[in-house]
């Protein structure tokens, strides 16, 4: 596969201004450090050139920018979709939430996006600098020495268990389109059903515990699109954003998976971005996997306009009592 680089986006995303295509370009900025990026908007072509850049540290899923980009006025959004990301934008489409004519699409290849945590526990605290390779980072410590690790021993978990290489959606593509991958992301979910309902409920009271309310799961949501959410509504009694002993506290993340059932695509922005370090993509795929065994399998956002099971009500919908019957699992 050929290995896409920052200046081959940036000169995409160059012409595309120069022509006329765009206005603007979302994309990935560069941080104080190499490792240290987050999503962008750039208007010229000497803003990509200082700024702009993709690298195995661009996670951010850019599809739920085009909400606010493209509210803003009548001109056009180029964005850079990662193979993952197009699930989401089919999703965002589905729901109604940017139009479609004020986006330009450029999708790129990925081969799997690092943890920096995962590097940290490798190489120790005080980086100063990441040099990627091909195969490797070269991380550059301030206290001891430089240390060279296997790219693919650092992979996001998302990376690892990846459903799809393929772009769903796309008006021009660099790179290959790619496949649909053959995935275990179900494998620690099913370790949860073989729990007893007291080891699974220890086990989610030791996750969430350690929330902070700080909202960073729902914010870069792409399924999370609400303008106004009921957890910001003093009225609602389920504001509270401080740490809290009440396991009901904690409910707060369930909630918000039933909310996005049958619209999530497994993206894991949520436990991306969750500075706890808690696996919130595992209750939203026990909601994708009792789905997929329950109606038949079925993924969000891999087409435009295709409805969830739980709301495209059949004469063969299954009802809870027989999926007991059939011996399907029927916890959460």
């Amino acid at each position: 596969m050929q290995k896409i680089t920052s200046e081959m986006l940036i000169e995409k995303a160059a012409s595309l201004l120069e022509n006329g295509t765009v206005n603007r370009v979302i994309g990935w900025k560069k941080g104080e450090f190499s490792y240290d990026i987050t999503p962008a908007v750039f208007t010229s072509a000497e803003e990509l050139k200082s700024e702009f850049v993709f690298s195995d540290f661009c996670g951010a899923n850019l599809s739920k920018y085009l909400i606010e980009q493209t509210r803003k006025d009548d001109s056009k959004s180029l964005v850079f979709l990662k193979p993952c990301d197009t699930y989401s934008f089919n999703q965002l489409l589905t729901e109604h939430r940017f139009n479609r004519e004020k986006v330009y699409a450029v999708g790129v290849p990925c081969e799997g996006m690092v943890d920096i945590d995962k590097v940290k526990a490798l190489s120790g605290e005080g980086i100063s600098a990441i040099v990627e390779n091909d195969s490797f980072l070269k991380v550059i410590t301030l206290y001891d020495g430089d240390k060279e690790i296997p790219t693919k021993d650092v992979l996001a978990e998302r990376c690892i268990n990846c459903k799809s290489k393929k772009h769903v959606a796309y008006d021009e593509l660099i790179g290959d389109e790619g496949e649909v991958m053959a995935s275990a992301r179900f494998d620690e979910v099913e370790k949860l059903e073989e729990m007893t309902e007291e080891e699974r409920f220890a086990f989610w009271q030791n996750e969430l515990s350690r929330c902070i309310r700080c909202n960073a799961c729902r914010d870069v949501c792409p399924a999370c699109t609400c303008e106004r959410c009921v957890f910001d509504n003093p009225e609602s009694g389920i504001e509270n954003k401080a740490i809290s002993d009440s396991f009901e506290e904690k409910l707060f993340h369930v909630i918000r998976s039933f909310h996005v059932v049958g619209r999530c695509t497994d993206c894991g922005e949520c436990s991306r971005v969750c500075p706890q370090g808690i696996p919130l993509h595992l209750l939203n795929r026990k909601f994708i996997k009792d789905i997929n065994s329950f109606y038949g399998k079925y993924q969000a956002g891999e087409e435009v306009g295709s409805l969830a099971p739980l709301v495209n009500y059949t004469l063969d919908d299954i009802e809870p009592a027989k999926a007991v019957e059939k011996g399907e699992p029927d916890n959460a």
